[in-house]
């Protein structure tokens, strides 16, 4: 694609912009900066709803009682309990333990101030959803 033909196409960058690489005038590949173009800000947009529509079930659930504010923070930070656990330095075992509520209720100060550090909270915030 040629640099001056790269799509410009508003989307989720807002105010940003991707960069793309592209061929200009005399034949050399080069960074080009793009706004986007429809087909990835579709792919992207429907990404994004996905993942808004996951959180509200989270935060349903959590709301339900059926599992722990920790659920919530990790969802909302796009994680999962494999990438929690390598930045905790927890057992995946243990953090998907922590994400029931009856269990999350009884974790110490100590371990609740490690997971809080993670999502940059205070350890009260964490036991609160929105």
């Amino acid at each position: 694609m040629k640099e001056k033909d790269v799509p410009q196409d508003k989307g989720i960058y807002g105010r940003w912009h991707g960069i793309n690489y592209a061929v200009d005038e005399e034949g050399n590949y080069v960074l080009t900066p793009s706004s986007g173009w429809e087909p990835a800000n579709w792919a992207n947009r429907q990404a994004w709803d996905l993942l808004d529509q996951e959180l509200a079930e989270v935060l349903e659930e959590v709301r339900k009682g059926r599992r722990s504010p920790l659920a919530y923070h990790m969802a909302r930070s796009l994680m999962d309990v494999k990438m929690l656990s390598r930045y905790t330095g927890l057992a995946c075992w243990r953090v998907k333990r922590h994400c029931k509520p009856l269990v999350f209720k009884r974790l110490n100060r100590t371990l609740l101030e490690r997971y809080a550090k993670i999502f940059k909270m205070t350890a009260d915030q964490l036991m609160e959803v929105p």
